[in-house]
């Protein structure tokens, strides 16, 4: 099970923010049980200088990029894809937060303090990683944390087509496994790319709402 860190100083609240804004916070710090303590209260961390250089930001979108996982939608084209990819859980960690970090991809955010922060959330079991192979070789995957019912999910990247595709949809088949229908992944912001997977957007009340019962359910067994 995971490491339980010492309670944050900061307070975190994003009930009062205006609607339709994003960033509700500046400042505070990246240690654990400040950054557990953020995701509990919707919230999740991103610098606001270039390519995430601090100050710390603290953001709620409103709207929210959800997935529940009777959503997630797997196209034929995808299907096919996924016959060609090994996916795997928690076996290259620092490889899949390399990935996303790359200096060559375009609006990178992933500094070093990031890096530093959520490995350490790794060792405390708190962070989890998904990975996406063909034939041995790293080809794409995903990160982010795990709280109960809730995967917030951090980052992706793939270096095949579909491979970012496949590690969503091997998530998705972790926190489903069970059918607990409490649970739900959290992907920020909806885009294109992950729209056709099923990812939806609800209000920040409402994901406020179903963020209180996703962490009232257990940890999917391949995250304890």
């Amino acid at each position: 099970m995971p490491v339980v860190p010492p309670p944050s100083r900061y307070v975190f609240d994003a009930t009062g923010a205006e609607p339709g804004e994003d960033l509700v916070g500046v400042g505070a710090d990246l240690a654990p049980g400040t950054v557990l303590e953020a995701y509990a209260k919707g919230l999740f961390p991103m610098g606001l200088g270039r390519d995430g250089a601090p100050p710390i930001g603290w953001w709620s979108p409103d709207p929210r990029g959800i997935l529940r996982p009777a959503d997630l939608h797997v196209s034929r084209s995808l299907r096919r894809s996924l016959r060609g990819f090994e996916v795997c859980v928690d076996t290259d960690f620092a490889g899949v937060v390399a990935g996303c970090a790359a200096p060559s991809r375009t609006g990178r955010w992933i500094t070093s303090e990031i890096v530093e922060a959520y490995t350490e959330l790794r060792r405390m079991g708190w962070a989890h990683s998904v990975e996406v192979r063909r034939d041995g070789l790293l080809v794409g995957g995903l990160y982010g944390i795990a709280i109960g019912g809730l995967f917030a999910g951090e980052s992706m990247f793939h270096r095949e087509t579909d491979a970012s595709k496949a590690a969503v949809a091997g998530l998705v088949d972790i926190v489903a496994a069970d059918g607990d229908a409490r649970r739900i992944v959290d992907v920020q912001w909806r885009t294109p790319h992950l729209a056709t997977l099923g990812v939806t957007e609800v209000p920040r009340a409402e994901y406020l709402r179903l963020l209180a019962g996703a962490l009232t359910a257990p940890l999917p067994g391949p995250f304890r």
